[in-house]
């Protein structure tokens, strides 16, 4: 079997590293080894953090419509309840929405539950 010599793949796969690392802090951002493990970690916490997001999101979504329903004398998880009983099919994205720059149709639709 011939001998494989990887110096144009290396320089290659060196190059793209050290290029996404640019403005990384210390040797992060000039040594091949740091760098690469600073990537590695990097795309950890970006997929970790995407799904952390959608979390974030949800409880920020919750949090309006709790703001909204209680100025009408209901708590939060009595008006999802409502909702759910009356079938009333809207995600709390819609509700958040609706609370924030909306607020009559959201009123009409507590109205109904109450």
């Amino acid at each position: 079997m011939a001998r494989v010599k990887k110096a144009v793949n290396a320089l290659k796969t060196r190059r793209n590293v050290l290029r996404q690392v640019k403005g990384y802090r210390f040797g992060r951002s000039t040594k091949e080894r740091m760098a690469y493990e600073a990537l590695m970690h990097a795309g950890m916490h970006a997929f970790a953090h995407r799904r952390d997001k959608k979390n974030d999101f949800r409880m920020l979504w919750n949090a309006k419509i709790n703001a909204f329903v209680r100025n009408h004398d209901l708590s939060y998880s009595r008006f999802i309840n409502a909702l759910k009983k009356k079938n009333i099919l809207l995600d709390r994205k819609i509700l958040a929405t609706l609370a924030e720059h909306n607020p009559e149709t959201l009123k009409r639709i507590v109205a109904k539950t109450v």
